[in-house]
């Protein structure tokens, strides 16, 4: 008869190093997926989603005042977006930073205006998280290509409808100030 160790290993259970051992033959050391883990790869995806519509946003041409207009959804009423850029740090209220890159962005000056992520990693605690990342930038003006790359991070809260952007800030290269290439 086996005893209570061997029973509990024998049904999956950790053995007191650790290991997980199924029918007693083959064992694993790699953890079991808990409720834990698979709510927080729910949240990161669901982060995932609202920066890419965070992103997503900063596109000329057709639908540039709708995609401008989704933001509204994934920030905070009173979130907090700060530019800096090497200059005083710029604060705006989510209207207050929508409407201006909303005129850029369908005025006609700037053309095949984009933004997108290069590399970025979300960290998830509870109902707060944040996403602090790499992005490139491309556009014409007046005829002549421009690109651009800095630093953005957003910060986020879990609201009953679901994750939010409390605050964003972001910082572009400039002489002295460059991504690090690795």
């Amino acid at each position: 008869m086996p005893n209570q160790s061997e029973l509990s290993q024998a049904q999956g259970a950790p053995s007191p190093s650790g290991e997980v051992a199924y029918g007693g033959r083959v064992t694993s050391t790699e953890p079991r997926p808990t409720p834990q883990h698979s709510r927080v790869a729910a949240d990161r995806d669901a982060i995932a989603a609202i920066v890419r519509t965070f992103f997503a946003a900063f596109t000329s041409g057709p639908d540039s005042a709708a995609r401008l207009d989704a933001l509204r959804e994934v920030f905070l009423p009173r979130a907090v977006i700060v530019r800096t850029c090497g200059g005083e740090p710029a604060v705006y209220d989510v209207d207050g930073f929508i409407a201006p890159r909303q005129a850029l962005l369908s005025g006609g000056t700037l053309v095949d205006f984009r933004e997108w992520e290069l590399s970025g990693r979300t960290e998830v605690f509870g109902d707060i998280a944040q996403h602090f990342c790499s992005y490139a930038k491309a556009w014409v003006q007046d005829g002549q290509p421009f690109t651009g790359q800095g630093m953005k991070t957003l910060q986020f809260v879990r609201m009953p409808a679901g994750w939010r952007i409390s605050a964003a800030a972001w910082d572009d290269e400039r002489p002295g100030l460059v991504l690090d290439p690795s």
